[in-house]
């Protein structure tokens, strides 16, 4: 029988995809099994759609590529996640990295599904405590974007306001104790609850920037996701109380505060000092540290308007909002 191990050490890129497809390709591979994070499910999926179709990452990929119509079937592929972030094992879309466009774009179709997820809390035991942190980041921050979506449906509400329960209640506590299976399990159902959340969602601005950061320096995604969340919010909600004060996004905002703190009286306040809390207690990093620099500040905030994920944000933030978004999280 064919067989290949494929290594994924860090984010997909279009190359790395291209190399996984050739060796897949040469061993005559009818199947694909992704074992890992975020990264190494979403470069599964690739493979598995361009084993399937044909031709080059970059004839797909939207924004970068040709964003040509995926219309053949992907190769099986199973799906078994060892961390607790992306929710990639039930998305549709797989995110590679193109560092010379200084852009993440995805590869987007109904036809990218993995064939069977398997998520077990159990392959998340041994994730250490700093990707236990920025992955899960990365599943609250989904399930928060989704249910302040301007896209969203009662369906999303209900899945990512569990989502949002669950990390309440095992975020801080899995990355304090590692081995505590009911704080894994809240996360790797956190991390389920935000990929099908988004996948209906979609999501906002929080990761229209962190999707074009990712492409134009070396951060874990979650990273930049935990960077981002509160000056988000808090651009956000000044926006929301200026602009449309008579949306139903503000007392979304609420409903966020009160899952996250357990509050039934909880303001949306009280729900951003929760999230700043846990973002200090998980030891995550301003942008800079990671090698952002002012210099790039206005091509981040440029791209990141005019990208996917933002057009979910449930207001439309302006260019000097971004800008101060960003500001603040550098």
């Amino acid at each position: 029988m064919p067989f290949a191990l494929f290594p994924v050490r860090g984010e997909p890129t279009v190359d790395l995809a291209r190399t996984a497809v050739a060796v897949a390709r040469d061993e005559g591979v009818d199947l694909v099994v992704a074992v890992g994070g975020g990264s190494v499910i979403d470069l599964g999926k690739a493979v598995a759609m361009l084993l399937g179709n044909g031709g080059d990452p970059l004839d797909y990929l939207e924004v970068i590529g040709e964003g040509r119509l995926i219309d053949k079937p992907s190769v099986p592929c199973v799906a078994l996640p060892t961390t607790a972030g992306t929710g990639a094992e039930v998305t549709p879309n797989a995110v590679l990295a193109s560092p010379e466009h200084g852009l993440k774009a995805s590869l987007r179709s109904p036809l990218m599904f993995p064939r069977v997820a398997i998520v077990d809390p159990l392959l998340t035991m041994s994730c250490p405590p700093s990707v236990t942190a920025s992955s899960g980041m990365d599943a609250l921050t989904q399930c928060l974007e989704a249910l302040v979506s301007i896209r969203a449906t009662p369906m999303t509400d209900a899945l990512a306001s569990e989502g949002l329960r669950r990390a309440a209640a095992g975020l801080r506590r899995s990355y304090a104790d590692g081995s505590d299976m009911a704080a894994r399990t809240d996360m790797a159902l956190c991390s389920l609850l935000g990929g099908l959340s988004l996948a209906n969602a979609k999501l906002g601005a929080v990761h229209g920037l962190a999707g074009v950061i990712g492409g134009t320096i070396e951060i874990p995604h979650g990273a930049a996701c935990a960077a981002l969340l509160l000056a988000t919010i808090e651009a956000n909600v000044k926006a929301l109380r200026t602009r449309q004060p008579d949306g139903d996004a503000l007392a979304r905002y609420e409903q966020v505060a009160r899952l996250l703190t357990g509050r039934v009286d909880a303001t949306i306040e009280q729900g951003a000092v929760w999230i700043e809390e846990t973002v200090r207690l998980l030891g995550t990093a301003k942008l800079a540290s990671y090698g952002l620099v002012p210099d790039q500040v206005d091509e981040i905030v440029a791209r990141a308007l005019v990208a996917s994920s933002t057009k979910g944000n449930p207001i439309e933030l302006r260019s000097e909002e971004l800008r101060g978004v960003l500001t603040s999280a550098t």
